[in-house]
């Protein structure tokens, strides 16, 4: 089922300028073999049904970790940027 459109996706479609942020996350997007790189990792990534508390899904857990090291962020940063840039299309559907 498709979402709702917020206030805050239309100011975003409606946005003139990218920025080069932007630009290189949608190349990656097109130049990244993303399920070839998941069903790599998704081997070793911890199984859902512990106890305590629930992981973040396998592929926005391993985009972010991309992220984080082409920006090369710390952990504190890399949630500090999905908090203040408005998230582009590759990252707009993550359940963070």
């Amino acid at each position: 089922m498709p979402r709702q459109s917020s206030f805050a996706d239309f100011d975003y479609n409606h946005k003139k300028r990218r920025t080069r942020r932007e630009v290189f996350l949608s190349k990656m997007e097109r130049v990244m073999p993303w399920p070839v790189l998941l069903s790599h990792v998704e081997t070793r990534y911890p199984k859902a049904g512990r106890r305590g508390r629930q992981q973040i899904a396998l592929e926005s857990m391993f985009r972010l970790y991309c992220m984080q090291n082409w920006f090369n962020l710390s952990d504190r940063e890399m949630e500090d940027t999905l908090y203040e840039i408005e998230v582009c299309g590759a990252l707009r559907d993550f359940s963070v």
